[in-house]
Formats: structure tokens, sequence, C-alpha cells
């Protein structure tokens, strides 16, 4: 029966996927590029769908440095471990899709942070920590935040770009060390989210195979508008959505 795989969560949005909204930083770091934090996700794919200005995003992977033409109408995505950095070009706004909704917001994001930072777990929460609010103190700690995240992130980048990854894999195996109580956590999300989701769609194929569609009776439709705008993100100023199974509210920004 259909109705025996209802989603945990209501009305997620298709796929269970986030959604949020960014304006790319326009700090400049220490290398003379202005953008956001870098960071990687350990089980979520991210896609950039830009929707004005222009810029870049950065990349870190086993198969190199790449630098990503970030222009509007075009979309760029990156799998599990990528370090990822988006680098203002100008008035860079972007769409932002997330796979397994709720488990960024829930600490599937891991900051370059130095390597003595990422060791110790008290230094790397405080670090990674922003005051509540949208004001001057919240900007400017969500600043020194970046800063560092490059710090260590030009560390990685150079490494890689002169054929070591070695330096690139240890931060990898620190990111799963900082997140690995989590998991158990993300788990529960995942399982009332994205694969609630899938499932219920195999048990409506189920339903039209049998010649039975009266699942359709349950259609509807949704709407929603941003509910926090201006927040403090990885990567930039963020508008979100808080909608049950789309995106949590931060509880650190």
């Amino acid at each position: 029966m259909v109705n025996d795989a209802k989603p945990a969560l209501p009305h997620p949005l298709p796929g269970a996927i986030g959604l949020s909204h960014l304006s790319a930083y326009d700090w400049e770091a220490a290398d003379g590029v202005r953008g956001g934090s870098p960071h990687l996700h350990l089980v979520c794919t991210e896609a950039y769908v830009v929707t004005g200005g222009h810029g870049a995003v950065q990349t870190l992977s086993p198969d190199g440095y790449r630098d990503i033409p970030l222009e509007a109408g075009s979309i760029a995505w990156f799998t599990p471990g990528t370090v990822h950095r988006m680098v203002q070009g100008g008035d860079l706004r972007i769409t932002v899709l997330m796979q397994n909704s709720g488990l960024p917001e829930a600490g599937d994001a891991v900051f370059t942070f130095p390597p003595e930072v990422l060791a110790d777990p008290e230094k790397y929460a405080a670090a990674a920590a922003l005051p509540p609010g949208t004001g001057p103190h919240t900007a400017a700690a969500a600043q020194r935040r970046r800063d560092l995240a490059v710090e260590g992130y030009l560390t990685l980048r150079e490494a890689l770009v002169a054929g070591d990854n070695g330096p690139y894999l240890e931060f990898q195996r620190a990111a799963a060390r900082i997140v690995r109580d989590k998991v158990p956590t993300w788990r529960t999300l995942w399982r009332a989210g994205a694969l609630a989701t899938a499932e219920r769609t195999g048990a409506q194929l189920d339903a039209l195979a049998d010649g039975d569609p009266a699942y359709l009776g349950e259609a509807t439709a949704y709407e929603a508008a941003p509910t926090r705008l201006g927040g403090f993100g990885m990567c930039g100023r963020r508008d979100e959505y808080n909608l049950p199974g789309t995106t949590l509210p931060h509880k650190s920004e």
C-alpha cells in the first residue's frame, strides 16, 4: 500500500533536497581572492545554480585543483570529499541544492582549518561557531572563520598542485574524525527524509504496476518563502527556508 510508505517528514522538496540562496562574500582573503570559506561535505553532493553575476568555484579532489567559472545560467556540483571555495567575481548569486536535506545543518560540513585546529575538537568547534544574529559582530566572526579556513586551504592547494596529495588526504581523514559521533543523528535524518522519499516512489511504482493509482487522490501543492534573510553561511550571505524535511534552522549562526 502506498499510504504505508509516506515520508516521515511532511511535504519534502523533490528528492528531499535542501534549498537556500547565497550571495557570495565580498571580503578579500590573504591571497587577494574575494569569496567564501573552503570546506567539504562527507555524505552530501552539493549543486550551485547561478542566478546572477559571475565568479568561480575552486575545488580540490583526487583529480587535482580546478577553477570552475560561474556565470548566470551555469551549474556546478561536487561530490562528497570535494573541497570547494566559492569565489566572488561580481554580484555572484547562487541557488544551492543540497543532497540529503538537513545533514549539512546537522554538521556535514567541515572547514579547511589548519591541522592544529582540526586535531582539537574544542578548538575546531570554537573556530567554526558564530554568535547569533546578522549584525556586524556576527559578520566579523564569519570573516575570521573564513580567513582561518582559507589559511588551511591554501596549504592543501599548494601541495596538491605540486603533486603531493598527502595533506589533502589527511584533511579528509581529520574531517571524518570530527563528524564520526554525528553519524547516528545523520542516519535518522536520512531515513526520515531522503530514504523515505525514495521508498515512497517505489511504493507508487508498485501501485501503478498493480493498476491502482488511488494515491493520486492525495495530490496537492505547497508554497513557501524564505524564513531567514541574510544569514552568514559558509560561502556567503544566506537566505534559507525553514521547512520540515528541507533546511533546518542553523543553531550556530
